[in-house]
């Protein structure tokens, strides 16, 4: 006759089967596919001016970069750049606007890029001339920030291309060295100038003592506004604008 256990473990066995069945159902209802939810974070990136280093924090460039990194502990990808080293930033875009790593960008993961750029004196002029590399790419900028930019050899930073949503430019037009005094949209239909915001520094002058001498000296007002608390807390402004809430 057999053991009544026996009996009972051979009449469980369909019970399991389909207990497993169910099980894989639910999975297949709901696949996990890591790669293609992945979304890029958020960038931001910005150019420092003249021979500026990267991490040298007398500059405003470099304390809005550090501001953003201490508020936003994830989803955003915040780098300062020299001037002279565009193509690292251009790769970094890349980088990480391929979600799924197999060396080549799709329509969809260029459509979702959320790109911001901005930048000071040549750093400015950088700024856009990334923006205009990326419009090669197809891919999407949703903000460039111009202060007192100034063109590179071979860059024409009033013009802004057609994949920036919306660009602002703040400028002074004292002394030597000084800003774009108007940028315009490439195709208006498409960019948003949010505006060209001039600074007087003859009426309202800027203590600048962290930076150097010389600059001081030589480049007075190009200074004053790279230093001016006023512009640069409208810059950092523009930019949290087109970040998402901050998680605390």
């Amino acid at each position: 006759m057999g053991s009544p256990y026996i009996r009972t473990s051979i009449r469980a066995v369909p019970f399991i089967f389909c207990l497993i069945a169910a099980a894989a159902h639910a999975d297949s209802a709901n696949p996990v596919a890591p790669d293609a939810v992945a979304t890029a974070p958020f960038i931001v990136i910005g150019f420092v001016g003249g021979f500026v280093k990267y991490d040298d924090m007398v500059h405003s460039a470099v304390q809005v970069a550090a501001h953003l990194r201490h508020d936003y502990r994830s989803g955003l990808f915040v780098e300062v750049i020299e001037n002279h080293h565009r193509e690292r930033a251009y790769a970094d875009i890349v980088r990480l606007v391929d979600t799924d790593h197999n060396g080549t960008l799709s329509a969809e993961e260029k459509r979702n890029a959320r790109v911001v750029l901005y930048g000071h004196s040549w750093g400015a002029s950088e700024a856009i001339a990334l923006a205009r590399q990326l419009d090669s790419e197809g891919i999407p900028v949703l903000l460039t920030v111009q202060v007192d930019s100034v063109a590179k050899p071979g860059e024409n930073d009033q013009v802004i291309p057609a994949n920036v949503a919306e660009a602002a430019n703040f400028y002074q037009l004292n002394g030597f060295l000084h800003g774009e005094p108007q940028i315009r949209a490439a195709d208006q239909t498409r960019t948003h100038i949010i505006g060209n915001f001039r600074s007087d520094y003859k009426t309202n002058p800027i203590d600048c003592k962290p930076y150097p001498w010389y600059d001081r000296l030589f480049m007075k007002s190009h200074t004053e506004i790279e230093c001016d608390p006023r512009v640069w807390t409208q810059v950092e402004s523009l930019i949290r604008s087109k970040l998402p809430p901050q998680h605390q």
